[in-house]
């Protein structure tokens, strides 16, 4: 799971074109290892078996990981033919307080580390 997670980090498609390559690649099982994972631990909440405040408390990444794929989520389903597919994280992140800033605050920050490590990588 971790290199699946630092792989989704780096990760940084800009249309379903390049997010299809990396679904489709040699590192699509990692992107659907995380996607899978973080939908498992929002149907935990969803369903009452984690208190939702306290999975909250300790649990950011979860965010990162929708603002990520939740362009893409309607054309996964298709491709899935699974109209469910990333529902409990979908349901989970938008349910909570300014989600739609913490998506898009999430994405640029990512961004931005990804440009810094470019940057030192070239010096």
């Amino acid at each position: 799971m971790r290199k699946a997670r630092d792989f989704f980090f780096t990760f940084d498609p800009r249309n379903l074109d390049e997010f299809l390559a990396g679904f489709t690649g040699p590192n699509g099982p990692y992107i659907r290892m995380v996607i899978s994972y973080w939908d498992m631990a929002a149907s935990f909440v969803e369903n009452g078996a984690i208190d939702r405040q306290m999975f909250l408390d300790a649990n950011g990444e979860f965010i990162s990981v929708f603002a990520k794929v939740e362009p893409y989520l309607p054309h996964m389903r298709e491709m899935f033919k699974n109209p469910a597919f990333g529902t409990n994280l979908e349901k989970l992140t938008l349910s909570i307080p300014n989600a739609r800033v913490r998506l898009e605050n999430s994405i640029n920050m990512i961004r931005h580390a990804l440009a810094q490590r470019a940057a030192a990588t070239k010096a």
